[in-house]
């Protein structure tokens, strides 16, 4: 029988640089392995789970218990406590996509020197939510409360890519999308390849398709169960948005919006 360990121990060193205290991470960690799916698990099913002895679980499964993050079940399995749901709703106030957005826009629209836009889904529609200026003197002066149309926007695409289900086949099925430039894509065979490039990269971009002289980068926000409804953006002249610049951008871009999705309970 092989010896049971400490899982990711040393991969969580090296990902911080603060110090960990092993047996506290151990004992958070076994918090990770419950789920909607698995509410209620054994002493053996977490000794599996975690690379655990049964006998280390059960002292640590004691501790949280004590202290109301677990509750043990007559039949001697385990569920979340309610100490969790405490600390949940607390989280979930202090924690609203405008709170947790709102420093990480400043230091993109720093980082870039471009305006920075928090689009949330609006329907068939999307909309702005809140802005950023960036350094630069000439900025694009999106308006909060401004709605786009979710075919000719970078932030509308990912909408479409990442939305709700049906919402991209609800888009594209309108016998005729609205063109706003020369550069507006309108064929519905060319979007849905457009679709599967964003899925690829994690990004959209978009040139001069709603106004000629204005581009935008636009990434997803996921969500604690990972569903999309906002959308971060980098927006700015044309001319600053060339293919060169395009992967310096896109790395604060998705650095930013990783960021905020973790804030919101995404999976890291």
């Amino acid at each position: 029988m092989s010896p049971k360990i400490s899982p990711q121990k040393h991969q969580e060193q090296s990902t911080t640089s603060a110090p960990i205290v092993d047996s506290l991470a151990t004992a958070l960690r076994i918090l990770d392995h419950f789920s909607v799916r698995e509410p209620e698990l054994s002493l053996r099913e977490l000794s599996d789970k975690t690379g655990l002895y049964k006998s280390r679980i059960h002292r640590l499964c004691g501790t949280l218990v004590a202290l109301r993050f677990l509750t043990r079940m007559p039949s001697s399995s385990y569920r979340l406590g309610p100490k969790l749901m405490a600390l949940g709703k607390i989280y979930e106030k202090s924690n609203s996509l405008l709170t947790v957005s709102q420093p990480i826009l400043r230091e993109l629209a720093e980082a870039s020197g471009e305006s920075v836009a928090l689009f949330h889904l609006d329907g068939d529609t999307c909309i702005c939510l809140a802005r950023e200026y960036g350094s630069s003197r000439l900025v694009f002066d999106i308006q909060e409360g401004e709605h786009m149309e979710l075919h000719a926007s970078a932030a509308g695409r990912v909408f479409m890519t990442y939305g709700p289900a049906g919402l991209a086949e609800r888009v594209l099925g309108q016998p005729e999308l609205k063109r706003f430039t020369s550069e507006t894509i309108t064929d519905h065979h060319i979007l849905i390849e457009k679709l599967g490039d964003i899925k690829k990269r994690g990004y959209e971009v978009n040139r001069g398709e709603r106004e000629l002289e204005v581009a935008a980068l636009a990434a997803p926000i996921f969500n604690h169960d990972l569903s999309v409804e906002s959308a971060l953006t980098i927006v700015g002249p044309v001319q600053r948005f060339s293919q060169e610049r395009e992967a310096e951008l896109a790395s604060h871009l998705l650095s930013a919006s990783r960021r905020i999705s973790e804030l919101l309970g995404a999976p890291v």
